[in-house]
């Protein structure tokens, strides 16, 4: 399982807090953690500084409070968690899958199972949302999609079309005709 993950596991950029202006980069690698900084500062003390890194291990990084305490301060709580769960092993594979193949295991589940897991993350209400997989929804729910349809659709966008009844949706393709009818007589 380990083959499936990239090279960086996960990468911020943040600023310290003020009065603080120095700028942090925080890279989780497959064995390592690094930890660079850049001091911005009109202080003649620190013009010459230059900028700095840190490499610890995973292992290293576990144990390691100090540093614990500087993420935690600039990058927050949530993100200390994240790389430290990330570095005792603990990585979310069903996240890591490439875009394409997690839509197509979405368009599996019942429209409860979309609502539901909508909610656990942001990426999951990304995609629980998209128009590709709710596209796919119409198209495996509808004998048929035809080129109106579909237009209308990308217009709306796919999943109001989904939930739009059939008498709006067919009032809206009216519109939409008469519109077009009156723009070919325009430009004839």
């Amino acid at each position: 399982m380990a083959a499936l993950l990239p090279e960086i596991l996960f990468e911020c950029n943040g600023q310290a807090p003020a009065p603080s202006k120095d700028f942090y980069q925080l890279i989780v690698g497959r064995s390592k953690v690094f930890m660079r900084w850049w001091k911005i500062s009109l202080r003649s003390e620190f013009r010459e500084a230059r900028p700095g890194e840190l490499r610890e291990s995973h292992e290293d990084f576990v144990d390691d409070s100090t540093l614990h305490a500087q993420i935690g301060i600039i990058f927050g709580q949530k993100t200390l968690s994240y790389v430290t769960s990330l570095c005792r092993g603990q990585y979310d594979f069903l996240e890591r899958l490439p875009e394409p193949l997690m839509l197509y295991i979405l368009t599996f589940l019942d429209l409860e199972d979309i609502a539901q897991l909508s909610q656990v993350s942001h990426t999951f209400q990304k995609m629980c949302n998209s128009d590709k997989l709710w596209e796919h929804i119409v198209e495996r729910s509808c004998d048929w999609v035809t080129p109106e349809m579909r237009s209308l659709a990308q217009d709306l966008g796919w999943k109001q079309f989904f939930f739009t009844n059939k008498l709006q949706l067919q009032l809206q393709l009216r519109r939409r005709r008469k519109r077009q009818e009156s723009q070919n007589v325009f430009l004839d």
